[in-house]
C-alpha cells in the first residue's frame, strides 16, 4: 500500500519530469546518438561509437543543461503559464520555486563538471550555452523574431557540440541543420500563436501581439516555402538512402499545415498545427535509420 508520503513524493517526482520535459530530453539524447553513429562517424565500429566516454559526457552535459533551461524557462513563464497551461501549471507548482532553482544549478554545474572531462573548450561551449538560455529566458523571449531565432538556434546547439566533435564538415550536414532549424523556426511562431492570450497579458511582444494572426500566418507560409528548399536539395543532391521517404511525408505534412493554418483561428486548432511540427521533427530523429538500412542492419546483427 502506497503512503501519502510516498504519494506526495511521486507526485513531485512527476511534476519535475514535467518541467524538465524529461521525454523531450530523451529524444535529444537519442538523437545525438543516431547522428553520431549514422552520420557524424558511420565508418566508426559501433561499440566506438557507444562506448565514447568523451561523448557520453557531451551528451550528458547537453542533457543537463537542456534539463536546466526548461526549468528556468519555467519558473520566468510561470505566470503566462496559468493562462496558457493551467492544469500542466498546477502539476508543475507542485515543486517549489526554491527547489526548481536549486536543481537548476546544480545541473548546469554537473554540466560543467562533466565537460571538463572531454576539453577546455567544451566548458567554455556549455558555458556559453547556459548563459545564452538563461537569457533568452530573461529577455530575448519576450522580443518579436529575435526570441524566435534565439530558440531555434538553442535548440540545435547540443548537436553542433557533438558535430564539432567529430569534425564532421560534409556539406549535408549543413543542409539538414537548415531544414531543422526552419522546421523548430516555425514550432515557435506556432506555439506563439497558440499562446497569445498569456503572451498579451504578461507584456510579451511576440510576433502575433504585435503584428496580428494574419501577418503571423503570412511569416509561417514563407518559412514553409524556404523549408521546402533544403529538402530539394537533400533529395535532388545528396544520398540519402531511403530518408528520401521520410522528406516526401514531411512535405506532405506542411501543405497539410498550410492548409489548416489558413483556417485556423483558436487555441485548439493552433495546437494541432504545433503538433504536426513536433511530428515531423520526432519521425525525423528516427528516420536517420532510413539513410543506411544495410549499415543499420549490419550494425544490429
Amino acid at each position: 500500500m502506497v503512503t501519502p508520503k510516498q504519494k506526495s513524493f511521486l507526485a513531485k517526482a512527476f511534476s519535475l519530469f514535467s518541467v524538465v520535459r524529461g521525454y523531450n530530453v530523451l529524444i535529444i539524447v537519442i538523437a545525438q546518438y543516431l547522428a553520431s553513429i549514422y552520420i557524424l562517424a558511420p565508418d566508426r565500429p559501433l561499440r566506438n561509437v557507444l562506448f565514447d566516454l568523451n561523448l557520453l559526457m557531451l551528451v550528458l552535459a547537453s542533457s543537463a543543461v537542456i534539463a536546466a533551461g526548461y526549468i528556468i524557462n519555467n519558473f520566468y513563464d510561470s505566470e503566462k503559464d496559468l493562462i496558457n497551461r493551467p492544469e500542466k501549471s498546477k502539476l508543475d507548482r507542485l515543486v517549489s520555486q526554491n527547489t526548481k532553482l536549486s536543481i537548476y544549478f546544480i545541473l548546469n554545474f554537473s554540466a560543467a563538471i562533466m565537460a571538463s572531462y572531454v576539453s577546455f573548450r567544451a566548458v567554455l561551449f556549455f558555458s556559453v550555452y547556459i548563459f545564452a538560455i538563461w537569457f533568452y529566458s530573461h529577455k530575448l523571449k519576450r522580443l518579436p523574431f529575435i526570441g524566435n531565432l534565439t530558440s531555434a538556434i538553442l535548440t540545435i546547439l547540443p548537436f553542433f557540440a557533438i558535430f564539432m566533435y567529430f569534425k564532421n564538415f560534409s556539406s549535408v550536414i549543413f543542409v539538414h541543420a537548415i531544414f531543422l532549424f526552419l522546421i523548430i523556426s516555425m514550432r515557435e511562431l506556432s506555439k506563439d500563436l497558440e499562446n497569445i492570450k498569456g503572451d498579451l497579458a504578461n507584456g510579451y511582444k511576440t510576433i502575433p501581439v504585435l503584428y496580428g494572426d494574419k501577418m503571423s500566418k503570412i511569416f509561417l507560409t514563407i518559412l514553409v516555402v524556404l523549408t521546402l528548399v533544403p529538402i530539394f536539395f537533400l533529395l535532388k543532391y545528396y544520398e540519402i538512402g531511403h530518408m528520401y521517404i521520410y522528406f516526401y511525408i514531411s512535405s506532405i505534412l506542411l501543405i497539410v499545415f498550410l492548409v489548416l493554418l489558413w483556417k485556423s483561428s483558436k487555441k485548439a486548432q493552433y495546437l494541432i498545427l504545433h503538433n504536426i511540427l513536433k511530428l515531423i521533427i520526432l519521425a525525423g530523429v528516427f528516420s536517420i535509420l532510413l539513410i543506411d538500412i544495410d549499415l543499420v542492419l549490419k550494425r544490429i546483427l
